[in-house]
């Protein structure tokens, strides 16, 4: 690929092998990549939506533009014979990077020796060997779309929960559950508060993470701004912003929910203007989808570094790769099955939870 390809040139080479693959290839991405990307792409998704499409797919190749945990969890949930390519490698998550395997396992075996049952639940934005670890304790994953769910599951197996790694989602799943504050404790990662009193009455142990894009980058201050430039605008956010800041909106859910609150409100034509706070890229393809219905603005302007490491020349670059292997994802041997177990769990827990009740 020259240096120097027009953007139209560098689309239509990949509509071209798109082309040529045909049924064997499958491209995903998350909502966060940017429009350049999501023209090109089989389906889109949150981390739940796009987990729940890989067991379907049957083409050889999955290319996975997003960040590098969720293409793991594609190899984990991948048919035998399956590849999983990631354009870019270094496109990783900063909150993930806050939870290390070795000091999860380290915190989880001292809670098992101290005679505490406990659940770990770890956010899907966490690493291949920190699921390992959670799958081991007996745990599951979960996404923004299910937390609540997914924590009364696992309070319903423990005494105590392990929620990891972001401490905002926590906070704010659990006070959708009815938690008390004295009932919630956030632990040091060197596990030098798990023996004091509030640590051994919390029914709810919190990581200390965080994802920049959403905590550090919107702040009350902004929710104050939205308000005095357009009175009567809903704010809706992402839960993992800060709990000051969803307390101070009209709603808080994961991507999928914000985009159906956008559809709801450009269908009805009630709302003239809707603020969301959310990563740029998906307000910004929501704004001009619904350009003259609704006007969709954003909180702040906050992109994620690592999903914007994926660009159109390396999606390209990993296509034209696919006969060499290039940018193939894979997973440890010995870390598969306890990691896919939590994957398993969940799915398996939102199937159950969708059936109609006898």
């Amino acid at each position: 690929m020259e240096k120097n390809t027009s953007r139209k040139d560098l689309s239509a080479r990949v509509e071209e092998l798109r082309r040529q693959y045909g049924s064997e290839l499958v491209i995903l991405a998350h909502h966060y990549q940017s429009d350049g990307i999501v023209q090109h792409v089989d389906f889109s998704g949150d981390s739940l939506e796009l987990a729940r499409r890989i067991p379907e797919i049957s083409a050889r190749h999955i290319v996975f533009c997003g960040v590098f945990f969720m293409a793991e969890s594609a190899c984990l949930l991948a048919r035998q014979g399956q590849k999983v390519y990631l354009p870019d490698h270094s496109a990783g998550c900063r909150m993930a990077n806050m939870a290390r395997a070795k000091d999860v396992e380290r915190i989880l075996s001292f809670l098992a020796d101290a005679g505490r049952k406990t659940v770990p639940l770890a956010y899907v934005n966490s690493s291949l060997a920190v699921k390992a670890v959670v799958g081991k304790f007996g745990g599951a994953v979960c996404t923004s779309s299910n937390a609540v769910s997914m924590m009364e599951w696992a309070m319903q197996r423990a005494d105590t929960v392990l929620f990891l790694p972001d401490q905002n989602l926590g906070q704010n799943t659990a006070k959708r559950l009815g938690l008390s504050e004295k009932q919630q404790f956030v632990i040091d990662i060197a596990g030098t508060t798990l023996d004091c009193p509030q640590s051994r009455d919390a029914r709810l142990l919190l990581w200390p993470g965080f994802c920049p894009t959403h905590a550090v980058n919107m702040l009350p201050s902004h929710v104050e701004n939205i308000r005095k430039k357009h009175p009567g605008c809903r704010i809706l956010v992402h839960p993992e912003c800060t709990p000051d800041v969803v307390d101070m909106v009209d709603g808080a859910g994961s991507t999928a929910f914000l985009i159906k609150e956008a559809e709801k409100a450009a269908q009805d034509g009630k709302e003239k203007k809707l603020c969301i706070g959310t990563e740029y890229h998906l307000v910004n393809r929501l704004a001009k989808r619904f350009s003259g219905t609704l006007d969709v603005l954003p909180l702040v302007k906050a992109t994620c570094p690592n999903m914007e490491k994926v660009t159109l020349p390396k999606l390209l670059d990993t296509l034209e790769g696919i006969a060499d292997g290039k940018n193939i994802v894979t997973v440890e041997e010995n870390l598969k099955a306890p990691a896919r177990e939590t994957l398993v769990r969940m799915l398996d827990h939102c199937r159950q939870a969708k059936r109609p009740r006898p």
